[in-house]
């Protein structure tokens, strides 16, 4: 057996992104980055109300199927496998093609960066379910479905922690005693790092390899991450995804002790884990919504727990992104990405407003039109401030099909 290297061969990838009820799929052309097909399946587990679209580089238009019976990922997966085959839609000839599956996997005891996603490797995922059960479970259950339907194919999980494996111990230590580290892997893990990966990838063609930033990766879910040429060297997430900026509905950093405290004041368990998880974060706050948009609309109004809920996000990036600054020693850009750093002016505007003490300095008009890819710095700004839209997709695709060379 002899090993090639990757950048030799085409390679059709096949990238998944798994929802609690939904599927995303793009096919790529690998290494020429190149998608040839994409699908969604949303409502995963409707009887009749599922909703499927595909496209692909050759139909004018999107196909979308609604008021469909999808009943589980298996049953998405291969509704849309068969599209791809499809004589009238199809762009390969057999599901054989697809030689390898890339997933956005999130977390796996003892597993950080990418790995084949291996009996071992699920496993860990198992095993760490108490820190992501809604992320953990999806993927374990769409890579089983996937597998038997694919039974060819290479599985690879680029974990969302995986970008953050060169942050010195010093800033991803807790304050507990070293031996749960030892024993129990306790430690800042960080997540989101196929979007700040992708970040690190653009500023790399943009900036060279030498450089200090930090990506702002602003959405339902949210981080700060601190690089220095290329690599992740401090990030805003803790362990767990309950951690960092306040999120659309989860709460972010909150005291250890405040569980205890409430289940003695009567909460229970369950409405404990619910407000933190599900009803806190911007929703909690601003009881008005999850989504930015409708809270900036009420703000707007004059709704001053809507405007609360801004100010404290604001806050949380600015507290981290000062920190990082000094951890860096300087800083060459900021980057903003996901939902809310690329179509948010409001929030890139309130935060770099606190930003020019270092020396980051906004072109407001530019902000305020900004449309996809742009650098918003002002003429006399010290620091590049750009927008970047993420794409993890893409990310995830290359470090697949990068992954350990290819065998043959």
């Amino acid at each position: 057996m002899s090993s090639v290297d990757s950048d030799n061969i085409n390679m059709k990838i096949l990238v998944c992104n798994v929802g609690s009820t939904s599927l995303k799929f793009k096919l790529y052309e690998m290494p020429q980055c190149q998608i040839i097909a994409k699908g969604k399946v949303e409502r995963v587990g409707s009887l009749d109300d599922a909703v499927l679209t595909y496209s692909n580089q050759a139909c004018t238009e999107m196909i979308q199927q609604t008021h469909q019976c999808i009943p589980d990922y298996k049953c998405g997966i291969s509704r849309f496998l068969s599209f791809l085959i499809s004589t009238e839609y199809g762009v390969i000839a057999e599901i054989s093609e697809i030689e390898r599956v890339g997933y956005k996997t999130t977390l796996s005891k003892g597993h950080y960066g990418i790995h084949e996603l291996n009996d071992e490797v699920i496993q860990g995922m198992r095993d760490w379910l108490s820190l992501a059960p809604v992320h953990n479970r999806g993927y374990i259950d769409a890579v089983e479905a996937m597998r038997e339907v694919l039974p060819l194919a290479t599985f690879v999980g680029c974990f969302e922690t995986g970008f953050h494996r060169d942050i010195p111990l010093s800033r991803r230590i807790y304050g507990v005693p070293y031996e749960w580290y030892e024993t129990y892997g306790v430690q800042r893990l960080g997540y989101h790092g196929a979007s700040h990966g992708y970040i690190a990838d653009e500023l790399n063609e943009l900036l060279g390899h030498n450089y200090r930033a930090i990506s702002c990766h602003l959405g339902g879910s949210s981080s700060v991450c601190a690089i220095e040429n290329g690599k992740s060297v401090d990030t805003s997430f803790g362990m767990s995804l309950q951690t960092g900026l306040v999120h659309a509905a989860r709460c972010g950093d909150m005291d250890c002790d405040l569980r205890d405290f409430l289940l003695h004041e009567g909460l229970s368990e369950e409405q404990f884990r619910e407000g933190i998880s599900a009803k806190g974060g911007l929703l909690g706050i601003s009881g008005v919504s999850s989504d930015i948009r409708y809270i900036e609309e009420e703000a707007k109004k004059g709704n001053q727990r809507a405007q609360l809920a801004i100010d404290v996000f604001v806050t949380g990036i600015v507290h981290y992104v000062g920190s990082f600054y000094l951890d860096l020693g300087g800083l060459d850009a900021l980057v903003f990405t996901a939902g809310i750093g690329e179509n948010s002016a409001t929030i890139r505007r309130m935060v770099c407003q606190k930003l020019e003490v270092i020396g980051a300095k906004l072109d407001w008009d530019q902000n305020d039109n900004c449309h996809g890819t742009a650098d918003l710095s002002a003429p006399d700004s010290k620091v590049k401030i750009l927008v970047i839209p993420t794409d993890e997709e893409l990310g995830i695709a290359r470090r697949t099909f990068e992954y350990g060379k290819v065998s043959i």
